[in-house]
């Protein structure tokens, strides 16, 4: 069980508790849905979540009871449909914030919106999106953040308890990120694109480095040099620069 958190303004002061279920962006999508009217921040938490949702259709598999997996209601009126990339930028930038003030080193953003500690992942945002034409009703941040889970079933994912070695307490620690959170989306509110793309390139993982990528069964080397308004990656490949969607490009080791 989760409380209302007393540090933040309107992250978290509307809080909707499941125990378990299926996928925590799901609900608070029906709830955008079925109450035009549901507070900015309010957050869909579960200590059980069986069907997560990840970017490229992946899912989130997370140990019960170990980590936070929830989600935020926001009304971000003031973005423009061309701007909606920044919903990714700030909130992975609010994480990267948390991680860092926790004394974690190494801590990159990959493109577009997961979190590293050198090379494993720790943490995982998936954004969607109301629109009705070229309006936006309504967003969902989906969060699921490795906290206490030890054993993964894939070598590349790691904890903050790993990371520590030592366990932290849920509470607590949804506390300090809803916070961060509020912070980088008044910042965000505020219009300060220009500070929060600076930031999120300045903590990009592999940028302005050469590595390997497959886009449609091809692989090449090339350098991450940034991303557009809209959030599509570019790579430089050679003395040529080409722009990729979320789809259309893999990283390799």
């Amino acid at each position: 069980m989760h409380k209302i958190p007393a540090n933040t303004l309107f992250m978290g002061k509307n809080l909707v508790f499941m125990p378990e279920c299926h996928s925590t962006n799901s609900l608070a999508l029906k709830l955008c849905q079925q109450s035009p009217l549901a507070a900015e921040g309010t957050v869909v938490i579960t200590s059980n979540q069986t069907a997560g949702r990840g970017q490229r259709g992946n899912t989130w598999q997370s140990e019960p009871g170990k980590n936070l997996t929830f989600s935020i209601v926001l009304r971000p009126n003031f973005l423009s449909v061309g701007d909606l990339f920044y919903l990714n930028i700030f909130s992975s930038l609010a994480i990267h914030d948390y991680l860092s003030e926790k004394g974690c080193t190494s801590v990159f953003i990959k493109w577009p919106n997961d979190i590293y500690i050198r090379e494993r992942k720790i943490c995982g945002l998936l954004v969607e999106n109301l629109l009705q034409g070229n309006e936006l009703n309504g967003s969902v941040l989906g969060i699921g953040l490795n906290l206490n889970q030890e054993r993964f079933d894939v070598d590349q994912a790691t904890s903050l308890s790993i990371v520590l070695n030592r366990q932290v307490e849920l509470q607590e620690e949804l506390e300090i990120l809803l916070a961060k959170i509020e912070g980088r989306y008044l910042q965000l509110r505020a219009n300060k694109l220009s500070g929060l793309m600076e930031d999120y390139l300045r903590v990009m993982y592999w940028i302005n480095e050469a590595h390997f990528f497959t886009s449609f069964d091809e692989t090449f080397e090339g350098t991450i040099c940034g991303v557009d308004r809209s959030g599509r990656l570019r790579v430089r490949i050679g003395d040529n620069e080409r722009e990729f969607e979320t789809k259309e490009i893999r990283y390799e080791r």
